[in-house]
């Protein structure tokens, strides 16, 4: 029963985080945070987040891109900074308490940017390159100990900033995502913190496939995300929560 509501939460984060260009990482992290799951290793959990990130972020970047929302020039600075520094965060072994603090915050974190940005669309001005390449970095170097792609973080940023349009940002944020979670796997690979079940792999892969193909298809074709920012935001809330409870002694 656990595994059946895992699928049905990992499907549910996969489509609402696609049809924004993320591919879910924070989300899937915070539902396993809500099981019994929670209880496993950091590396264990943030190996499955960048797998998964892999499926739906690659299936969004796709969509996004192909419809015609892909700047490149907008993308590079951030990526070329952002994935040698994940690559070192995921490299590094950040365990107990200390990943349970980091990982309530970047929950929470992302709540916050998620509920309180503001999202229209205005006059659109590029970053300068030094302040895309710190950006980047200071991210990816968070998602490689976090155990994320991201997306949820710099998407705010470029929107506040009127650096993109929102669909030029969920380009962005795929690549980034994609990018990110790959490099974060290499790092952890390399020191040797890989140890993935194959066997929970696949039905986690096969429900989020699933779940990027419906919600990246849709996110590219309307411009409204308000209400699947409000979903996504509850989410975040709640696995939030979890953690703080768990790191207090008062959640098994």
């Amino acid at each position: 029963m656990e595994l059946a509501l895992v699928l049905i939460g990992l499907f549910l984060v996969a489509m609402l985080y696609s049809s924004v260009g993320h591919g879910g990482g924070s989300g899937y992290l915070a539902v396993l945070s809500l099981t019994s799951y929670g209880v496993a290793q950091a590396f264990w959990l943030k190996q499955y987040a960048w797998s998964l990130n892999l499926i739906v972020a690659g299936l969004a970047f796709w969509h996004y891109h192909r419809a015609g929302h892909h700047d490149a020039r907008l993308t590079l600075p951030f990526v070329a900074a952002s994935v040698p520094l994940a690559a070192l965060g995921g490299y590094m072994r950040v365990e107990g308490d200390v990943y349970d603090i980091l990982l309530t915050l970047a929950l929470l974190a992302a709540a916050w940017r998620l509920l309180a940005g503001r999202w229209g669309e205005g006059e659109i001005e590029s970053p300068d390159l030094p302040k895309a390449a710190a950006v980047g970095g200071g991210i990816g170097l968070a998602s490689g100990v976090i155990g994320i792609g991201g997306g949820v973080f710099l998407s705010p940023v470029i929107m506040l900033n009127r650096w993109a349009t929102a669909k030029q940002t969920a380009a962005t944020a795929a690549l980034f995502i994609w990018l990110n979670s790959l490099a974060g796997l290499t790092g952890a690979g390399l020191s040797g913190q890989i140890d993935m079940d194959l066997g929970l792999l696949g039905p986690f892969a096969a429900v989020v496939l699933l779940g990027g193909l419906v919600g990246s298809r849709y996110g590219s074709e309307v411009s409204s995300q308000d209400s699947i920012r409000r979903l996504l935001v509850v989410v975040l809330c709640v696995a939030a929560v979890r953690r703080i409870l768990g790191v207090m002694g008062l959640w098994p």
